[in-house]
């Protein structure tokens, strides 16, 4: 049995697949925001939940936001702030009396999507989370691309292309720099536009009810952020030219921008055709937990630390 675990800024989901990758058991709950040990806990008693439920030990792999260091092995990159600077690995074997596993979400996300997912017959996939970050991971062959420095897919720390006057410098990042293409694409980024053409604060689930009902200010604001999702992607077709790029996240949901985007993106990329797919998710919200399952093998078994 594998057990993936996605470890979100919101909720924390864990699945169990079998030898078939039949889902034996799957749960979620709610993360504890901000709290490191109480994040420690409840990732803890998820597994043992699981493991109670189907009696059963499995091996476990875990997605989160941001990576540990390859230099310190301390989690960095993290929009969920409180892990970072944190030994995660070691303090999740230390609680669960095994080796565990641990990838980006975005990178678990592609994962997912790659194997039997949405980009299932595509050898080169670039997987996009647009939710309340922006990441991406890289599968080549089905496989996640070696990372030397841990952060392949981080696409959305580059400043977001051919800018507009009204674009600069743009929102200060998490990251400490100004204009990162997260600060547009991601939620957060998509509301903040629309309280700077509106001056009203809204939620992202208000936004698509605007946006459903043909608000004017609602569908000026999407048709801003299509043309930006679209520059963004445009780069990275550009350096790495791949088969398909499959939306995840919550903003991938806006089914809109599978036919948008790409009618946006020729203009931008340097070639005079551009065959790349852009996707939906097959697996919905559920691809980072599979993911997160696939980081071990169907025939490994995990080892104490």
């Amino acid at each position: 049995m594998r057990i993936g675990v996605d470890l979100g800024g919101t909720k924390i989901e864990a699945v169990a697949l079998d030898e078939t990758d039949h889902c034996l058991c799957q749960k979620r709950i709610p993360t504890p925001a901000g709290d490191y040990q109480a994040t420690l806990r409840a990732v803890a008693d998820l597994v043992r939940s699981i493991e109670q439920e189907t009696q059963q030990q499995g091996t476990v792999g875990i997605g989160t936001p941001g990576s540990a260091s390859p230099t310190t092995g301390l989690m960095h990159n993290a929009n969920s702030t409180c892990l970072n600077g944190r030994p995660l690995q070691q303090d999740l074997e230390n609680r669960l009396r095994r080796t565990i596993r641990i990838a980006n979400d975005a990178d678990c996300f592609t994962l997912s999507e790659a194997r039997d997912g949405a980009a299932a017959s595509a050898s080169s996939v670039f997987g996009v989370i647009l939710g309340t970050g922006t990441g991406a991971g890289i599968t080549i062959n089905g496989q996640l691309i070696p990372s030397q420095n841990r952060i392949a897919g981080e696409w959305g720390h580059n400043p977001l292309p051919w800018p507009n006057p009204d674009e600069l410098p743009g929102q200060p990042c998490y990251c400490g720099k100004n204009g990162c293409i997260e600060t547009f694409l991601s939620g957060p980024g998509l509301c903040h536009e629309y309280l700077r053409t509106t001056g009203q604060l809204i939620t992202g689930h208000e936004f698509a009810q605007r946006l459903a009902e043909q608000e004017s200010a609602a569908k000026v604001v999407m048709a801003r952020y299509e043309d930006r999702l679209a520059r963004g992607l445009a780069t990275v077709i550009n350096i790495l030219d791949p088969v398909a790029i499959v939306l995840g996240g919550g903003l991938s949901n806006f089914m809109q921008l599978y036919e948008n985007v790409p009618a946006i993106w020729s203009a931008y990329i340097f070639s005079d055709a551009v065959q790349t797919r852009l996707l939906p998710p097959l697996h919905g919200d559920s691809s980072g937990v599979r993911g997160a399952a696939w980081l071990w093998g169907k025939d490994e078994i995990c080892h104490r630390p």
